[in-house]
């Protein structure tokens, strides 16, 4: 009784930790979809750029700390210079030339990383202080699997207290629900969008390298994570956080669970959930019925 115990605790924390890594992908997504009714395909390659831009600043520094703050910078400037020179010229267009520039971008980041990393499997060593394992239901669990859910729950209070307790933070909400007020408010919504865009990008960027220790590195994690971040986004409902928290921790420990018990099935028990949420409510678990 207590192996089994021991064994679905450690796969729950297995879970949490994917979940979390997760809702900052998701988070941004959702944003950037909520508010600025952009489409883009392009978000897991900005996840894929986190991790090894991430790469390129330890190999620098020789610090993962250094890194990890060095990272979302980066990538949130790669995400203002994306929005500003390319996004921002198809916003009265439909959604259609959104995707097809965004999933062509997501084909040039790719071969960008090829040609600056190839196309060998990488890794990130976790950082020396969480190298190491603890016992936990009696079993040995990495240390730096409990720092990612620790971090991940410390984003998640950062960010609900960014979004419901400062004045940036009200605009976005109102933008995600009605941005032509919000514009005629005499708010620069042209700005806003811009440092939404930038965080989505940097939350994608700090996922990436938070997640090289555990998942590894290689060209193509940006489709195979955007497919699920997707699922997540839809499944918690566009534009809010606690749609994107609770989904991801939902499509997390279904993944999780799904590789471990049955793994043929793992990603059609995903796509099943979602089917069942859309049915159940067509917005998301927490997204906004339409009128």
């Amino acid at each position: 009784m207590s192996d089994t115990l021991g064994f679905y605790g450690i796969q729950f924390l297995n879970g949490m930790a994917y979940s979390l890594l997760l809702f900052l992908l998701a988070m941004g997504l959702s944003l950037i979809f909520g508010m600025m009714d952009v489409m883009n395909l392009a978000h897991g390659s900005l996840y894929m750029i986190g991790a090894y831009v991430g790469l390129f600043f330890l190999g620098w520094t020789g610090q993962f700390w250094i890194a990890v703050v060095l990272v979302p910078i980066a990538v949130g400037i790669i995400g203002i210079i994306m929005e500003a020179s390319l996004l921002r010229p198809l916003y009265r267009r439909g959604h259609l030339d959104q995707v097809l520039l965004t999933f062509g971008l997501s084909f040039v980041f790719m071969d960008m990383v090829k040609w600056i990393w190839g196309a060998d499997i990488r890794s990130l060593p976790a950082p020396p202080g969480l190298a190491k394992s603890a016992i936990i239901f009696g079993r040995s669990f990495p240390e730096y699997r409990l720092f990612v859910i620790v971090i991940g729950l410390i984003l998640a209070l950062a960010l609900w207290a960014f979004l419901e307790r400062t004045r940036l933070g009200a605009v976005i909400r109102a933008g995600v629900a009605d941005k032509e007020m919000v514009s005629g408010l005499g708010i620069n919504i042209t700005l806003v969008f811009t440092l939404v865009f930038g965080l989505g990008a940097a939350l994608a960027g700090l996922s990436g390298i938070i997640a090289g220790p555990v998942l590894g590195l290689y060209p193509g994690m940006d489709f195979e994570t955007l497919i699920i971040t997707l699922i997540v986004v839809v499944v918690g409902g566009l534009g809010t956080l606690k749609g994107s928290f609770w989904g991801a921790i939902l499509i997390g420990q279904a993944q999780t669970f799904g590789k471990v018990l049955v793994p043929d099935f793992a990603l059609l028990i995903v796509f099943v959930i979602m089917a069942i949420v859309l049915l159940a409510r067509p917005s998301g678990l927490f997204g906004k019925e339409a009128a």
